[in-house]
């Protein structure tokens, strides 16, 4: 099932357009991508569609989303948005299990297989929410980001229930 435009939209709701916030470490940024993680890319005349470009390319490739659960993809997206694809990876190693190399692979894949998605979510999302919690720029940036956690942990919950089969 193709749910990467399902994924990207919600993941481009939360970062919204051109923002150059002094206490952002990514400096300026659009549709969520930073001119830090960028330095080479006009991120002021970036389009849309480039921006889709880049998630699909350098996130969603990067954690296989194709490959996990519904739901699971949507919140292991966010957060290799937001915190960087090896650190979503690493986070969701280390709920199922298995070597925290950051690197979706077979064994994450069949870690992931064997769990249940909505308990993966909602233990990921309150593991997202302390890494968040732990950062220095939390006072600024801390309500907006629990808001987010609760607001994709509601939507990956949703998009988890909508693909579980039915009980016999």
């Amino acid at each position: 099932m193709q749910t990467f435009p399902d994924c990207i939209a919600h993941v481009l709701a939360a970062e919204g357009g051109l923002v150059n916030d002094p206490k952002d470490p990514g400096g300026v940024t659009k549709f969520g991508i930073s001119q830090r993680r960028y330095p080479a890319l006009d991120i002021r005349a970036l389009s849309l569609d480039e921006a889709k470009a880049i998630y699909q390319r350098d996130y969603w490739d990067q954690i296989q989303g194709e490959a996990l659960p519904a739901g699971l993809d949507l919140l292991v997206l966010d957060h290799a948005v937001n915190a960087g694809p090896a650190r979503a990876v690493r986070l969701l190693q280390h709920l199922v299990g298995v070597p925290e190399d950051g690197l979706m692979g077979p064994v994450t894949l069949a870690g992931v297989a064997i769990a249940n998605p909505q308990d993966l979510i909602a233990r990921f999302s309150v593991l997202r929410l302390d890494f968040y919690q732990d950062l220095p720029t939390w006072r600024h940036f801390g309500a907006g980001w629990s808001r987010r956690v609760h607001r994709t942990r509601r939507a990956a919950l949703a998009m988890a229930r909508a693909q579980a089969p039915l009980a016999a």
